[in-house]
């Protein structure tokens, strides 16, 4: 039995009668960007209270990021969305509960949070590496010209460290763009839940994953494209990177 090509189904009108399937796609290739963006803004801001406070040896709150980096990198991202999705509304008190789960576009909020959270331990392991690719002097010097310790990381250590892991970040961000898929499963409509869909209509399976593959590629390459762009305009000569 032979597989009936049939690229032409693209531009024929779904039956959801919001447009073309093309247009679905692009679509769910607003909500993947939209989740992508949201979740790696918050991965950026976790990863680096945890970048940091792993460096900071001595203190009650590096075990707790150490703790918090373990937990969430080693839970499976897909776990960690039903944890948040289904379970967590039911330990909250009742009124509570019920608030988060009737609030509009409950899965899109629910997938930024837990893969920039889920991301964000991945980024603070990425951030303490860079800070411990520097030399020790760096801290010594800041503190001895009068800089506190938050006015050290924040002027000296930081836009150093950032500069050295801006390639690995960039495969971070990546695969945060990629994490995106997992939201289908709670009911999010982004890229490749309207693939599937797509194919549970027309039955033309190959024609909407290629097309969905397409849309991911077009999507990873432009990120690429613009996160090498920043790393060549905030490059210090002389200054070493850590590969991807």
């Amino acid at each position: 039995m032979s597989y009936n090509w049939n690229w032409g189904i693209l531009l024929e009108q779904s039956p959801e009668g919001i447009g073309s399937y093309l247009y679905t796609l692009w679509l769910g290739l607003q909500w993947t960007m939209l989740v992508a963006a949201g979740a790696w803004i918050l991965a950026l801001a976790v990863g680096s209270v945890l970048g940091v406070a792993r460096s900071l040896p001595g203190r009650w709150f590096s075990p707790l990021a150490t703790a918090y980096v373990e937990i969430f990198r080693n839970i499976p991202l897909l776990v960690q969305l039903f944890l948040w999705y289904f379970v967590m509304p039911e330990l909250l008190p009742r009124s509570w509960g019920l608030w988060v789960k009737q609030l509009p576009n409950a899965p899109l909020y629910t997938a930024i949070l837990g893969i920039g959270l889920y991301m964000g331990s991945r980024v603070g392991e990425q951030l303490r590496a860079g800070i411990q690719a520097l030399p020790r002097g760096q801290m010594m010097a800041a503190t001895a010209i009068g800089l506190t310790v938050p006015q050290a990381f924040r002027f000296v250590i930081l836009p150093q460290a950032y500069r050295i892991i801006l390639p690995p970040l960039t495969s971070e961000f990546l695969n945060t763009i990629k994490n995106t898929s997992v939201a289908l499963t709670i009911g999010l409509l982004e890229l490749t839940a309207r693939a599937r869909a797509m194919q549970e209509y027309s039955f033309q399976v190959f024609e909407a994953f290629t097309a969905a593959t397409v849309l991911y590629l077009l999507l990873n390459i432009a990120v690429t494209f613009a996160m090498r762009l920043i790393e060549s305009r905030v490059a210090v000569p002389g200054l070493g990177v850590l590969k991807k």
